[in-house]
């Protein structure tokens, strides 16, 4: 495990997010911006990946006293946290939640990557209810070529419990039919999710001027 200071200055946390965005980053990486410091044994990022390890999800739920019993949270660490959080779930209550019952719902939410110039890889985590517990850019590729392995993308459905999950990226040349790397990927995603119990209910082409489903077109 590779500590803060060994990590080259433009990919830790701080420098990549002003770079790339808040989506790029994992998990622990943008608790590690919360925790802000470590301990002389254990540095920021170790700290942080322990306590994803230990919370998972439910890290959102967790009480001052259960952090700050964590080796390497103290007091501050523990306050600034649930401070996150609570602040979080605070202007979540006011947000109203859509269930993604259908391609053009997942087309409208996810048109903002339409026009972009790369190609992002998108995974959209849903309970039961077909309602969004999370959402993670895998990956972003040159104009014609997007690299997915099946376990980055169920590594996030995994920990947040997701009863199924859909998969999503642009054709920045505007085209939506898919390409033959777009029907691999599919299909091995779609196997690793039968092995785990997590459904790929969908894989959406994305463009400015419509979508194309795979679900639609009987492609899984």
């Amino acid at each position: 495990m590779k500590k803060l200071r060994e990590i080259p200055l433009k990919e830790r946390p701080q420098e990549k997010l002003i770079r790339e965005g808040p989506d790029r980053l994992k998990d622990y990486e943008l608790l590690s911006l919360i925790v802000r410091s470590g301990t002389k044994d254990k540095d920021v990022i170790a700290i942080s990946k322990e306590i994803i390890r230990r919370f998972g999800s439910k890290i959102v739920d967790a009480n001052f006293d259960e952090l700050k019993r964590f080796k390497g949270v103290g007091v501050a660490k523990a306050v600034r946290i649930v401070a996150c959080f609570e602040l979080a779930k605070r202007f979540l209550k006011e947000k109203k939640v859509y269930p993604l019952l259908s391609p053009v719902d997942v087309w409208k939410y996810l048109i903002e990557f339409a026009g972009k110039k790369k190609e992002y890889f998108i995974v959209l985590y849903l309970d039961v209810r077909n309602q969004e517990i999370g959402r993670e850019v895998i990956s972003v590729g040159t104009l014609n070529m997007n690299v997915v392995h099946p376990r980055e993308v169920f590594e996030v459905a995994i920990r947040n419990h997701s009863a199924g999950i859909i998969v999503a990226h642009n054709h920045p040349s505007g085209a939506v039919n898919p390409s033959k790397e777009d029907i691999e990927i599919t299909k091995r995603i779609k196997n690793a999710g039968e092995i785990l119990g997590i459904e790929l209910l969908d894989h959406i082409i994305i463009s400015k001027e419509g979508y194309f489903s795979f679900k639609e077109n009987s492609l899984i």
